[in-house]
């Protein structure tokens, strides 16, 4: 079968969603990976498995849902392998679970709460690309892979009553410097994309934990005068999944509406 390939993690809403449909529409094929289920630490719910079902639904033959944990090295794996058995290969590989917690000072941040942000968060990331690297290093050269993580406005400012937030996106941008580095003459590039304030419902609990009425209050803090919306910042992604891309590596596309300006 033809065409490219890709595995999207965080991808039963948001902006994993919306990333998923712009690459099934441009003819990708995808495995589309979400926990579907609630986690300690994590006070609003996250994506359900009819949500996970619905988004793959759209695609017929094109999508392949699966439930599993970023959290789970073996279910990463598991999802790599399936894409490599029923489409072939990878092309691409797309890290956008992430979580919210906080609210509060950092030293009255709680374990759960640290624990989520950096176990969904990071060491999601970690995992994908120790599962999807290698399986990019399969195609033959000269190869186009692409690995891409969202990271946040978060990795580049600090944002009150948000510390661990804060540190674990600019984890995610370390890591994706790094391994940008580690592949360096293979073909293959690592980028991370910064969104601001997107419509998505992590920004409904964010703006839960700082007890804000409405989410449009977070708009003032970007140039646009107004919320993203997740096709933007899919549209970033999507873009350095593509083999157009091939000069940007090691470093943070800034989709944020300018947010850090």
């Amino acid at each position: 079968m033809g065409g490219r390939v890709a595995v999207v993690t965080g991808a039963a809403r948001g902006i994993g969603a919306a990333v998923l449909h712009q690459l099934a529409g441009q003819g990708w094929r995808v495995v589309a990976v979400d926990v579907c289920a609630d986690l300690p630490g994590v006070g609003y719910p996250l994506g359900s498995v009819e949500q996970l079902r619905a988004v793959a639904a759209r695609w017929p033959g094109t999508v392949r849902p699966v439930v599993a944990d970023v959290r789970d090295a073996g279910a990463l794996a598991g999802a790599v392998e399936l894409a490599e058995r029923e489409f072939g290969g990878l092309d691409a590989a797309v890290a956008a679970a992430a979580v919210m917690a906080g609210g509060r000072p950092l030293w009255e941040t709680t374990d759960p709460e640290w624990d989520a942000l950096f176990e969904v968060g990071v060491r999601g990331v970690t995992n994908l690309a120790r599962a999807a690297v290698p399986a990019l290093l399969r195609r033959p050269a000269p190869r186009s892979g692409r690995f891409v993580a969202l990271a946040s406005a978060a990795a580049h400012r600090g944002l009150w009553h948000l510390a661990g937030y804060n540190a674990a996106k600019h984890a995610v941008v370390g890591l994706i410097r790094g391994l940008a580095t580690d592949l360096r003459g293979t073909g293959i590039t690592a980028t991370a994309v910064s969104p601001g304030s997107t419509r998505t419902d992590m920004l409904t609990a964010t703006a839960g934990l700082y007890d804000l009425p409405d989410v449009e209050e977070f708009a003032r803090h970007q140039l646009v005068e107004r919320l993203l919306e997740p096709e933007e910042v899919a549209a970033a992604v999507c873009w350095l999944c593509g083999e157009a891309s091939s000069a940007v590596t090691g470093t943070v596309v800034h989709a944020d509406g300018g947010f850090t300006a």
